[in-house]
């Protein structure tokens, strides 16, 4: 949402149409700010989305060499997934947590259909709910929580989304391999949900926008500042930050 009187209102550009609708945008500004950040590093998006919705983003600029989906499980080296990465993902997660499989079925069978709208596991590698979220009780929430850490797996709610996440499964990790490979001597991060937590943590320099769960809960840790921005506003800042 945009804050400013309407007269105010930044242009925006649609970055992502998804089913024939408008769905993701960045200001008009923002537009112009991505191509230099572009030229200046080695601008590197990296989210949970799978491979297939991150493949709806259209951004300003020449397409990035390196991209980061699914939590950190796919590093994309022009487009296509790095197979060394992956069976190194895959090795990981084999030493490190409870199978996909177990998460899964206690969804299936714990999560209540009355608030449970959809069921969806992510490139195999984990596992989300999209439910009514007045409906959702926090005692199961909680519980849920508890019981997947016990199993080496992380939950975090977005917006009408509960998603369960290997803890071995991480962006910082995938970060860290696209610095290597570039040379890169410095981290600069920018996330607003629990699954960035890791990837803020392990940047030089980082930064939270005024809205999601970072904020909600009031998370904080050394070289990484709160902004007072929110949603697509906070994108521009945030690129002004990257920048300077």
């Amino acid at each position: 949402m945009l804050t400013a009187p309407d007269a105010e209102a930044p242009r925006l550009l649609c970055v992502e149409v998804y089913q024939g609708k408008p769905l993701s945008f960045v200001t008009e500004t923002a537009a112009g700010l991505l191509p230099r950040l572009a030229a200046e590093t080695v601008f590197v998006p990296a989210t949970t989305r799978t491979r297939e919705q991150y493949g709806r983003i259209r951004l300003p600029g020449p397409v990035p060499e390196y991209a980061i989906c699914a939590n950190g499980g796919h590093i994309l080296v022009n487009g296509v997934s790095d197979p060394e990465w992956r069976r190194a993902v895959a090795a990981r997660l084999d030493d490190g947590c409870a199978p996909l499989a177990e998460i899964r079925d206690h969804l299936e069978t714990g999560a209540d259909p009355a608030w449970t709208l959809k069921r969806r596991t992510a490139e195999d590698l984990f596992a989300y709910l999209v439910v009514e979220r007045e409906l959702l009780p926090g005692s199961w929430l909680k519980e849920f929580t508890g019981w997947a850490a016990e199993r080496g797996w992380g939950v975090s709610m977005q917006g009408r989304k509960v998603y369960a996440v290997p803890e071995p499964l991480t962006k910082s990790a995938a970060v860290r391999e696209v610095a290597r490979r570039t040379g890169a001597e410095r981290i600069l991060a920018a996330g607003d949900s629990l699954l960035d937590a890791d990837l803020l943590l392990a940047a030089d320099r980082g930064w939270r926008p005024g809205h999601g769960e970072l904020a909600d809960s009031g998370w904080d840790a050394p070289r990484v500042e709160a902004l007072a921005e929110r949603g697509v506003v906070a994108g521009e800042e945030i690129l002004r930050r990257f920048l300077a």
